[in-house]
């Protein structure tokens, strides 16, 4: 199957009822006819389905259809893109390990990742990742790199087959938030990543009717080394060992399960995810380079932009587009602050990939809780903005940015 088509036929089959949408199996826990058939199943002999926590139908259905896409061996879903991003970080670490990260992390991301010293895990928080930056802080006590696509706001982007070598060279695990970029643009796990991680609340879901995470496994060895011990009774299954351990322990045991309702209203947003990448894409290359030839930015981040520091890797990469996120300098918080009470269209909120245009003051927001220096790291300034560009006609943006620089 091509892209699009995945997207709607993707490890489906109709059910018996000739429903063409998957069900939504609004139950906590699932009767079998038998005590040996429920045994098997918790003992993970047999499949089937036991209580909501660990797996439900609707849920199982909307993991297979992103493992479809993504190309990878299994996927595993969560409340949300953070509880997500938790669970596989911790599958893999344990105290004394070390984690090495990107410093241009979403914000909430750098606080989790930067928090994790409570448990006895080191985190450096590299500037750039690359190849000679991993060589020269990797040690033996290094577990795995977590970096994303696309940096979120800063705006980076990951040059991942240079990365992936760096880590398959060093035996250490590569784990890729691929939440901006999405299996439209890029399929990480095809370029040596071993784990890829998406905040479904964004544009897998596409409209922003509901959180979730989602964890896809690329089917790694890595975990057969000596460093990994506690993959060991875990092996045993193959390829399948990060996925096994993960529903067995920490997945199991801290619950963050997805609704099946989100997971319905997930399955539902993933078949236009093609459509509307495309559209994001498109609309964002040309408010980008509107808000470059104005005189009231001082400066314009897009990695489509041929300005931009990453414009190369990007064009290695995204031959689709750069993707739907922007951001640009007003020269003053106050001067942000005047442009975002002057937006009519553009809607002030925390999210993005949504269908409609959002914009947000980082600083002042998402970032809030990072320290002066954190928020240097990651490229957010007092006078800094993101846009997460929509899929109404641009023009219509475009007026919409235009009426509120006359505030400035």
């Amino acid at each position: 199957m091509n892209f699009n088509t995945k997207l709607i036929h993707g490890n489906h089959k109709v059910d018996e009822t000739g429903a063409t949408n998957i069900p939504i199996y609004l139950s906590n826990a699932f009767a079998h006819n038998s005590a040996e058939k429920l045994e098997n199943i918790m003992l993970g002999k047999s499949m089937g389905f036991a209580y909501t926590r660990i797996s439900n139908p609707t849920v199982n259905s909307f993991e297979r259809r992103i493992a479809s896409i993504e190309g990878g061996l299994m996927a595993t879903s969560a409340a949300s893109g953070m509880s997500a991003i938790y669970l596989a970080i911790m599958n893999i670490v344990e105290s004394g390990d070390e984690i090495i990260a990107s410093s241009g992390l979403y914000g909430g991301t750098y606080t989790l990742i930067r928090n994790l010293k409570s448990y006895g895990i080191s985190v450096k928080f590299l500037d750039n990742i690359n190849e000679k930056t991993l060589n020269d802080n990797i040690t033996e006590k290094t577990k795995l790199v977590f970096a994303e696509t696309i940096g979120n706001p800063k705006m980076d982007v990951l040059d991942i087959d240079e990365v992936s070598k760096a880590c398959k060279d060093n035996n250490v695990i590569l784990i890729v938030d691929s939440t901006i970029t999405t299996p439209y643009l890029i399929n990480p796990l095809k370029h040596g990543v071993d784990v890829v991680i998406h905040s479904t609340s964004k544009y897998i879901n596409g409209t922003s009717n509901s959180i979730g995470g989602i964890i896809v496994d690329g089917g790694s060895d890595k975990y057969k080394h000596m460093k990994f011990k506690n993959f060991s009774e875990f092996n045993k299954f193959g390829k399948m060992a990060f996925t096994a351990k993960l529903k067995a322990t920490i997945g199991r045991d801290l619950g963050p399960a997805l609704s099946p309702v989100n997971a319905f209203l997930n399955l539902t947003g993933v078949e236009t995810l093609g459509l509307r990448m495309r559209e994001h894409c498109k609309n964002a290359q040309i408010v980008a380079e509107y808000l470059e030839s104005s005189d009231k930015i001082s400066k314009v981040n897009y990695p489509g932009l041929k300005s931009s520091a990453y414009y190369n890797i990007a064009q290695k990469y995204y031959k689709s587009g750069a993707s739907g996120i922007l951001t640009f300098r007003l020269s003053s918080k106050e001067n942000c602050f005047k442009f975002i009470n002057q937006l009519e269209l553009i809607y002030n909120l925390t999210n993005i990939g949504d269908t409609k245009t959002i914009i947000i003051h980082p600083g002042s927001t998402i970032c809030a809780g990072n320290t002066e220096e954190e928020k240097e790291q990651m490229g957010v300034y007092e006078d800094l903005l993101r846009l997460s560009v929509g899929i109404e006609d641009v023009e219509d943006i475009i007026s919409d940015i235009e009426n509120a620089l006359k505030a400035i």
